[in-house]
């Protein structure tokens, strides 16, 4: 069936705001702006990065309140929107687990995207995949058929090849950003052990929330107002835990330094656009991505998810983020074709038995 204006709408609104906001995150990371000695430095501060992605994330929250109570007052039909049917009576602090665990794998991919590329972070995200089929084996006792373990193995070579070409092209000359081969597979590295953590929300997420009927837009916003919560909370203690410079990249060489990350912001707008791309690019992708699954398919919001590294990779070439090498094409054929990996993937999350 062809799609609706509305459904196309959707779609490329999800591809657009899902690759602005992982770019808008990359950007920030390459720009420098005075810091709080005196000296221009790199925007290196992940954890107000993730501050930002969460209060995008609340953002929902607000939308959600604003059109429930926008129903609600003009004829009662919330209960007949899309968007506000569901469950009302639940405990909000039931996300709060979830939340915890968004919060420290947004954290440490954004750590690790400090050191590799963008397109390479948004193809080491495919490997949730794999965790989460693993976790549903243990603690939601599935089990897995053979034909997703193939899919498995096809992924886990999937991220080899990605894994591989990071390795053997490191920025060299044709990048404005130098990268080293052991920055390059620590990045990697946190990007996958932060997707063992999302691996562990979703599976929390289907075992105590999947069945409570609670609008999407509404869970959203609640994760994301716990993480915002919590994680500005933490900026206090990170204030005063030492770190290696490698993994700080801020004057103090603390965890966090979020009084010299504002002064940065203060001393180059480009930098406020960035954080800003990223707080509206979530809201509106979270948003765009709930409403592809209702209107159309899980497959489907998927398969847009995948093609947008696609969009991913050509602007971080366009932008010399990275050198072009053959293996990323591979790669990013193997990631983006609907019929092979992508299929195998959607199978994993959707029909694991």
């Amino acid at each position: 069936m062809a799609w609706t204006p509305y459904q196309m709408i959707l779609a490329v609104v999800m591809v657009i705001t899902g690759s602005i906001n992982t770019l808008s995150t990359k950007w920030a990371d390459h720009l420098k702006s005075v810091a709080s000695n005196g000296e221009l430095r790199p925007f290196n501060h992940p954890f107000v990065q993730a501050c930002a992605m969460f209060l995008g994330e609340f953002l929902c929250l607000i939308v959600f309140k604003i059109i429930y109570w926008y129903y609600w007052r003009k004829d009662g039909s919330v209960e007949e929107k899309d968007l506000t049917k569901g469950n009302q009576n639940f405990n909000p602090f039931i996300f709060f687990p979830p939340a915890m665990c968004d919060m420290i794998g947004t954290s440490i991919m954004y750590i690790g995207l400090n050191f590799t590329y963008a397109s390479s972070f948004q193809m080491f995200r495919g490997s949730v995949i794999v965790f989460v089929a693993l976790l549903s084996m243990l603690f939601l006792k599935r089990r897995i058929a053979w034909k997703k373990w193939l899919g498995i193995i096809v992924v886990i070579l999937g991220l080899a090849v990605v894994g591989v070409s990071d390795f053997i092209s490191p920025s060299s000359s044709g990048s404005d950003e130098e990268y080293t081969t052991k920055g390059i597979i620590t990045g990697d590295l946190l990007i996958v052990v932060a997707q063992i953590i999302t691996a562990l929300q979703m599976v929390y997420e289907e075992k105590f929330v999947a069945g409570r009927d609670i609008p999407a837009l509404q869970a959203v916003g609640w994760e994301g107002l716990f993480g915002l919560v919590v994680l500005g909370i933490l900026q206090i203690p990170f204030y005063f835990i030492s770190v290696p410079e490698s993994f700080s990249g801020n004057p103090r060489q603390v965890l966090e330094d979020f009084p010299d990350a504002m002064v940065q912001l203060g001393n180059n707008g480009l930098l406020i656009l960035s954080i800003v791309g990223t707080i509206v690019s979530i809201a509106f992708f979270n948003f765009a991505g709930i409403s592809v699954t209702k209107e159309l398919s899980a497959t489907t919001r998927m398969i847009l998810d995948s093609v947008r590294t696609l969009f991913i990779w050509l602007i971080t070439l366009g932008l010399r983020w990275q050198d072009f090498h053959p293996l990323q094409v591979f790669k990013l054929v193997t990631h983006v074709n609907k019929n092979g990996l992508i299929y195998i993937k959607t199978a994993l999350c959707t029909g694991i038995q």
